[in-house]
């Protein structure tokens, strides 16, 4: 107890090197050894003499994000050793440390056919007033081979809540795109809409010929089906997302357009790897991408690499702050989750006057001539 107390008390600090663009930090904020003792033990020495772990916590990753009641609020993706992932909220004071789980995990309503597992929640906070979760929602194939007992059926599920204790569950979100992953949640209506973020893919881990990041409107959320899919920012060969790419959390307005992060993958002789990059989308039509730096925003490093599934980042949550601040989380390798600094306007920065991606080796060798020249004098 007193370990764990220590832990969830520890000071985070920032690494002293960063880009200008965003500030990592050095300790993770949310890993499995912060989850509380009295999930994991059982406190009464006559039924437990040993003091062993009962249920043991394998990982803690993959968090929505949410400001709520002044607190930096996470929706973490928490994995028991028996691989059902729940969720739980954790609270930080201050976004960056000290992040404590509550008391008990998170009740999530049942279908009448019961999810397998469920994980990867978004967290947004509707103008129609509710906090909607949004996560993926996995069930066995019924269609597999008997002897297949891992082909898997993906899907988006919703719940909304007001307090983040009660939550009222959804039915399932309905599309002709295929299966459905990393599906997020526009903070606005648009046109009396809700406008969904998705990722059509044609099975559970292989993409098929479906892919990118869809948009499609749906009227009412009590009926969730999902209307006029289209793919807004799709794969593209040799590229950090040319295998498959989705969505992180909802955007970020701003004055320019519409921040967005989401991750992307491909392929390598050590398998896949997933990074970050950004983007930002039309104000007034956000079907219409109008920005996007080439490259990734943000890759794993040092132990950030290594995991249950190594050489990951994946990212469903961010906190804006009333000063402008910008809170990014983000898991690594499946296993942990971290935060990294910035600003709306260092982000928009970013994403407005970052080089695009020309796709050829020898465009990309011409753009750092550019700037080799336009930096003249000034080195």
């Amino acid at each position: 107890m007193s370990a764990h107390s220590e832990l969830i008390k520890r000071k985070n600090e920032p690494y002293p090197a960063n880009n200008g663009v965003y500030v990592r930090y050095k300790n993770p904020v949310v890993t499995a050894n912060h989850t509380p003792i009295h999930w994991r033990y059982d406190l009464n020495a006559e039924t437990n003499p040993f003091g062993m772990e009962r249920i043991g916590i394998n990982a803690a990753f993959n968090a929505g994000a949410l400001k709520w009641n002044g607190k930096y609020i996470l929706a973490v993706r928490v994995e028991g050793n028996d691989r059902k992932s729940f969720f739980a909220i954790a609270e930080s004071p201050n976004g960056i440390d000290n992040f404590r789980f509550w008391d008990k995990p998170v009740v999530l309503p049942q279908l009448q056919k019961p999810d397998t597992n469920v994980y990867d929640m978004r967290l947004t906070g509707h103008e129609d007033g509710w906090i909607y979760g949004i996560f993926c929602t996995e069930r066995k194939d019924p269609d597999a081979p008997e002897d297949n007992t891992s082909a898997a059926i993906a899907n988006a599920g919703i719940v909304r809540t007001k307090d983040l204790i009660n939550w009222e569950r959804l039915p399932d979100l309905v599309s002709s795109t295929g299966q459905q992953r990393n599906v997020v949640l526009h903070p606005e209506f648009v046109n009396g809409k809700y406008a969904l973020y998705t990722r059509p893919q044609d099975g559970f881990i292989s993409v098929g010929s479906g892919g990118g990041i869809g948009l499609g409107y749906v009227d009412d959320m009590k009926e969730p089906v999902v209307q006029n899919e289209k793919i807004i920012n799709n794969k593209i060969y040799h590229t950090v997302f040319e295998l498959k790419n989705g969505l992180g959390p909802a955007p970020i307005k701003t004055e320019k357009g519409w921040l967005h992060l989401a991750h992307g993958v491909r392929n390598t002789a050590a398998g896949l790897r997933y990074t970050l990059y950004m983007f930002m989308t039309d104000l007034n039509d956000i079907s219409k991408v109008i920005y996007q730096p080439a490259g990734h925003f943000m890759a794993p490093i040092n132990e950030e690499r290594v995991g249950d599934v190594s050489n990951v980042l994946f990212t469903n949550g961010w906190i804006k702050d009333e000063d402008g601040t910008v809170y990014i989380y983000y898991a690594s390798s499946d296993t942990r989750m971290h935060v990294a600094i910035s600003s709306v306007e260092k982000l928009t920065d970013y994403v407005l006057n970052s080089p695009s991606d020309k796709y050829i080796s020898s465009e990309s060798v011409k753009t750092i001539i550019d700037l080799v020249e336009k930096n003249k004098g000034l080195y």
